[in-house]
């Protein structure tokens, strides 16, 4: 992983499938040592500031406990924390913690935001989300696919025979990185979303140019029963996004109600073993403000995923959200190690 050191890492399209591959390679290693008690720390005397312009709860807890298992040390700054775009532009921010820290982890809204960070910083600098992409998600995405591939004959599925179908909202930051992510891995990818909620042509044509590389299988297609046919892994996020506005609800369960991953989307996919992924928060039952606002509003006590196959799917997707912290460690150890 040498190729990585010393480099930010703000979206799957700046790695070579070889890197992206190496992450997943170097992620299990970490996690296997982990579990084992035989972790060495290679961050001993690290400091990593992590700056959230939005709220998170996985992405926190990730970065602080693998820089903590790596022996660094941290510092949280939240939007009240800091004068970042407030009274101190993002470049400048950028040159005073280049100074004090050895990498950065942002996250917030602009993708410019985390770009200029890494032109001005001196140091690297990761994302831990923006609106436009999500790659330590999609690291933690496919560790777990690895883990729980389906066996045939024998034989654990490789990564490039996985068939994955994202069903939602296909012009969010998850489904776009979906759709990059999996073609650096040489996956058959499907978005399935209604047509005015695709991805924009150029993430499209951005995937293509990779998976041309790869052999990925690529395809976009309002049609739920022909995008899931024969998926390995269905997957799912919140059909509306942090920092959208509530006035957008009505209108997309409008446009996704169809969408909705339930027993019967399941049975579409024709393969009993298929398992389900998401990237969590979930409004699969009335446990949250959201949920029974929206149920208040149109009687449906879940949104994206029913409860039923949310419940079915908890050990993949709790894996899933896990695995967040081991694929953050392997970003860390790689790019300051």
């Amino acid at each position: 992983m040498t190729g990585l050191h010393g480099r930010s890492f703000l979206k799957e399209l700046d790695l070579a499938p070889a890197e992206w591959t190496g992450l997943l390679d170097l992620a299990a290693e970490l996690k296997a040592a982990k579990r084992a008690g035989t972790e060495t720390q290679r961050l001993r005397g690290k400091n990593i500031a992590l700056v959230f312009a939005k709220t998170s709860t996985r992405t926190r807890a990730a970065f602080e406990v693998a820089a903590y298992d790596q022996g660094a040390h941290v510092t949280f700054l939240d939007p009240t924390a800091s004068q970042l775009g407030h009274k101190e532009s993002v470049k400048d921010t950028a040159r005073v913690l280049g100074r004090m820290y050895d990498a950065i982890e942002f996250r917030g809204e602009a993708q410019a935001d985390v770009e200029t960070l890494a032109a001005h910083a001196g140091v690297p600098v990761l994302n831990g989300l923006t609106d436009d992409w999500h790659p330590t998600q999609m690291l933690a995405d496919h560790l777990t696919m690895r883990e729980h591939a389906p066996v045939v004959d024998g034989r654990r599925k490789a990564d490039a025979e996985l068939v994955l179908a994202y069903v939602g909202d296909g012009r969010n930051n998850t489904a776009r990185s979906v759709l990059v992510a999996g073609a650096l891995l040489g996956l058959d990818v499907r978005v399935v979303a209604p047509v005015p909620l695709q991805p924009a042509a150029d993430v499209v044509a951005a995937a293509r140019q990779v998976a041309a590389r790869t052999g990925a299988r690529l395809a976009v297609t309002d049609d739920v029963a022909a995008g899931v046919a024969g998926a390995d892994f269905v997957y799912t996020d919140v059909w509306v996004s942090m920092g959208e506005p509530p006035a957008v609800w009505a209108e997309r369960i409008a446009l996704l109600r169809d969408y909705q991953v339930n027993a019967g989307l399941m049975a579409a996919t024709g393969n009993p073993a298929a398992k389900l992924l998401h990237c969590l928060p979930a409004y699969h039952d009335l446990g949250t403000a959201v949920g029974r606002e929206v149920h208040a509003q149109t009687g449906m006590d879940a949104l994206e995923v029913t409860d039923e196959v949310f419940e079915a799917h908890a050990e993949v997707i709790f894996d899933q959200a896990e695995n967040r912290m081991h694929t953050i460690k392997a970003v860390l150890v790689a790019t300051l190690a």
